[in-house]
């Protein structure tokens, strides 16, 4: 039976991870197995988990909050919780960098994740088909608060007549990361975006289709180039 719809999440963080090599399809086993429902109890929601399709030893995932204050206290139950103290060596025995961290807020008040509440139980479902594509715009300082217009009224409806579908747009956050055992970039001025395909020929159909209109409108606002991953869910992941 398909969930009701809801949104998701006025604070979102992407993450991405660099694993050692191999450790990938190990650490999605345990974090589909121990690592949802039991954020999920401690009031986080955990939106996606990834393989970015680009990068073997890639794992990217996206969890959110209520609010700053919220998020302080979800992960203080959690990190501290027993769960993670039982798997804690596992899981960090997987990675060489952890701390490539986005904070983000919704573009606009409707610009967040509306996603169907179900995932298959632990250990079922099939992989999902298609792909979701992660866009980030690093944006030059003087740009960052005129950003979301531009996505709206000149970048938006270009997508949307090109049939591609916006899942959701973010901004960065800059309130004080309540939780610094866990860093974040803080130093990030970004505009990020979500789209879905049915795979990747399909995107670069459209990025080819599109990149000459979207060069000429970004770069009077770009820092530097912008960042695209092509992201296969995982068997549990909410965001397919």
């Amino acid at each position: 039976m398909v969930g009701a719809i809801r949104s998701f999440s006025p604070i979102v963080e992407l993450r991405r991870y660099t694993l050692r090599p191999g450790q990938r399809e190990a650490l999605i086993a345990l974090f589909d197995r121990e690592f949802v429902e039991t954020q999920e109890a401690v009031g986080i929601d955990v939106i996606g988990q990834f393989r970015d399709l680009d990068a073997a030893d890639h794992f990217v995932w996206l969890r959110g909050f209520p609010d700053m204050r919220s998020r302080t206290e979800s992960l203080r139950a959690f990190y501290g919780g027993p769960v993670w103290q039982a798997h804690r060596d596992a899981a960090n025995a997987s990675m060489i960098d952890s701390d490539d961290v986005l904070l983000l807020r919704p573009a606009h008040p409707e610009a967040g994740f509306r996603l169907d509440c179900d995932r298959p139980a632990p250990g079922q479902g099939a992989l999902p088909d298609g792909i979701i594509v992660a866009t980030i715009w690093h944006l030059d300082p003087a740009a960052e608060a005129r950003s979301p217009k531009v996505f709206e009224t000149v970048l938006a409806p270009a997508l949307r007549d090109a049939g591609i579908p916006i899942l959701a747009a973010f901004v960065s956050e800059h309130a004080e990361n309540g939780f610094p055992a866990l860093p974040v970039r803080a130093d990030a001025r970004v505009f990020v975006w979500f789209s879905r395909f049915p795979d990747r020929a399909a995107y670069e159909r459209h990025a080819a289709a599109l990149a000459p209109d979207f060069a000429a409108a970004l770069r009077p606002h770009l820092a530097q180039p912008p960042e695209v991953a092509l992201l296969s869910p995982t068997a549990r992941s909410r965001l397919r």
